[in-house]
């Protein structure tokens, strides 16, 4: 199984599920914000189901939930990478 860094570097989708006030003061290079509330509703902005999704929030609690909403919708690899700063070469 492919590591998260390993996902991103062959382009997989970056999902920042936090809100925008904590998406503004720091997030991953390169993440979408979509806040986890705003997940149904967005989810045309995933793209194409069979894509690698990764999502992240600040403990990982938040992106369990999206995480397993997405996979309930039909994305087939949604990864719950944790917290910011579990993202491989974070440094804040």
């Amino acid at each position: 199984m492919a590591s998260i860094e390993d996902k991103i570097k062959a382009g997989a989708l970056v999902v920042d599920v936090r809100t925008p006030e904590e998406f503004q003061d720091e997030h991953f290079a390169g993440a979408l914000n979509i806040p986890v509330e705003d997940v149904m509703r967005r989810l045309s902005e995933f793209g194409d189901k069979s894509k690698p999704v990764i999502v992240y929030c600040a403990t990982g609690s938040r992106s369990a939930y999206a995480a397993r909403f997405l996979r309930t919708a039909g994305y087939v690899d949604v990864t719950n990478a944790g917290g910011l700063y579990d993202m491989p070469g974070y440094g804040g």
